[in-house]
């Protein structure tokens, strides 16, 4: 009976060195030794091109994502959505354990290699700031590594860079011999630039297998203090593409100007009608039903914000007003014209009366502005104005029968979500990030961006919190993408505290 008792304390005992805490010094010097391996390994993957629209793309990083998590010990499947594949991983520790299901964005944006100042987005270079200037630089990693210094390559910082960082924490557990304190699934997602058209479907369809108590997502910028974030809601978004039509054909501006209406006069008045002169959308409704709490104000005037430093660092001279801050302008819905083409400009400019101008249109959502309402309110503003509403090319007799004559196209893309930031997924991660950086942190309620996360809100009925690694001047999406490495660096140390972090 003794040694039944003493061996029940013993495994006891066992499980709560397994499942505690690692010191704040360990994290940070097991981080530290793993870095430099670490960058060579994002290295490799950020060599993948990975375009979601292209098999080939897909394929390879398929591939390597199998690849690593099954040098963790992980089970993993290749589950197909029309044709599409995703990656899900999974590993059980403890039967007892809840569940989180992590969130990886493997894709990126399309790329023009000839506006990137190294030989190819997809060969991953170091680079050091030099008199104002970032030049290539072959770093020794085997010495001391700058956390100043950048990589630069498509996505670096979304979303390769925030998905190795937790693969590094993973190692570096099952190197030290020690487990997360709960299970975990991983989804990766290989379209998410193209708004994951096929994830909805497939996480419907498989439910069960993405059972989890919570999420959390490797995606996202940090605040614009670079410090440690959390985020727990995203905007969704929703496109709108315009098309005013004039005469049948481009016309000569001299034998027909003063006659043919041009239609970017029109289209012009139709985009300065929306917004006021402060920025605030004035289509009626718009922000109706978004409603700040005195704890919601409070908790986004506590991040660290200086009006005036961040005005300098975009260079511009006055913000708009649909917020008093940046933090609370993020809290509702954006309107913004995205693209305009209308003839030609520069050195292709031609003495013409367009026959058409286009405006290309995104609206970026909180969860009280569904988007289908959204998209009825702008819909409606422009009926108001006098425009006969089409679809794709008018034909001969609406060209003759009607003066303002429009196409009206629009796509709904990621859904917004929120997670309350006192809910238990919230505390618990507080927990984690106190661990390591006091209160030097960031809390945001919802950033301005969109991720693909709803799906599995709504279906699996799960909080989600988005873990933020990438400090906010990397250049996502566009030419020269970066992410700095003292981010990185910090972003393993972040993966090891809440892996290690016990629920209560």
């Amino acid at each position: 009976m003794k040694k039944t008792i003493s061996l029940l304390w013993a495994c006891l005992l066992i499980s709560l060195v397994t499942f505690a805490q690692i010191p704040r010094d360990k994290i940070i010097s097991s981080a530290q030794k793993a870095l430099p391996g670490s960058i060579q390994q994002l290295n490799a993957f950020l060599s993948i091109p990975n375009n979601g629209r292209v098999e080939s793309d897909r394929q390879q990083n398929v591939e390597w994502c199998l690849a690593e998590f099954a040098k963790l010990g992980y089970q993993t499947e290749v589950l197909l959505s029309d044709g599409i594949p995703h990656v899900l991983a999974q590993k059980n520790y403890g039967k007892s354990l809840k569940t989180v299901l992590f969130y990886m964005q493997i894709d990126g944006q399309p790329v023009d290699s000839s506006e990137w100042y190294q030989p190819s987005p997809y060969i991953p270079v170091v680079k050091e700031e030099q008199g104002g200037e970032w030049e290539i630089i072959s770093p020794d990693l085997k010495g001391a590594i700058n956390p100043d210094w950048r990589i630069y390559a498509r996505s670096a910082s979304d979303s390769k860079g925030p998905s190795m960082a937790l693969i590094t924490a993973l190692q570096i557990l099952q190197e030290q011999k020690k487990k997360p304190a709960y299970n975990i699934k991983v989804i990766m997602d290989f379209q998410e630039e193209m708004g994951s058209p096929t994830l909805p479907k497939l996480v419907e369809a498989k439910r069960e297998a993405f059972a989890a108590d919570m999420m959390l997502i490797m995606d996202g910028t940090r605040h614009l203090s670079n410090l440690p974030t959390l985020t727990f809601g995203a905007r969704g978004i929703a496109t709108i593409t315009l098309k005013v039509f004039g005469a049948r054909d481009n016309l000569h501006s001299g034998q027909y100007g003063n006659f043919a209406p041009n239609p970017v006069f029109g289209l012009s008045r139709l985009l300065a009608g929306m917004k006021d002169e402060q920025g605030r959308v004035l289509i009626p409704g718009y922000y109706d039903g978004v409603v700040l709490s005195d704890s919601d104000k409070r908790a986004i005037a506590a991040m660290p914000e200086d009006m005036e430093e961040i005005m300098q660092t975009l260079g511009i001279a006055e913000a708009e007003q649909v917020g008093p801050n940046y933090g609370e302008a993020l809290q509702y819905p954006s309107l913004n014209v995205r693209g305009l083409r209308a003839a030609w400009v520069g050195n292709e400019v031609r003495t013409l009366v367009p026959s058409e101008a286009i405006a290309e249109i995104d609206m970026r959502l909180v969860t009280e502005t569904p988007a289908e309402r959204m998209i009825s309110l702008v819909r409606k503003y422009i009926e108001d104005a006098g425009y006969h509403i089409i679809q794709g090319e008018p034909t001969e007799e609406e060209r003759l029968t009607y003066p303002k004559l429009i196409s009206f196209s629009s796509r709904i893309g990621s859904r917004p979500f929120r997670t309350d930031m006192d809910s238990d997924i919230g505390m618990w991660l507080g927990s984690a990030m106190e661990h390591l950086y006091d209160d030097q942190y960031v809390k945001m309620r919802t950033t301005g961006g969109s991720q693909p996360i709803a799906p599995f809100i709504t279906t699996l009925d799960i909080p989600a919190v988005s873990i933020r690694i990438p400090n906010p001047d990397n250049s996502i999406h566009a030419p020269n993408e970066n992410i700095r490495i003292g981010n990185y660096l910090e972003g393993i140390q972040m993966c090891l505290s809440i892996l290690t972090q016990p629920f209560n």
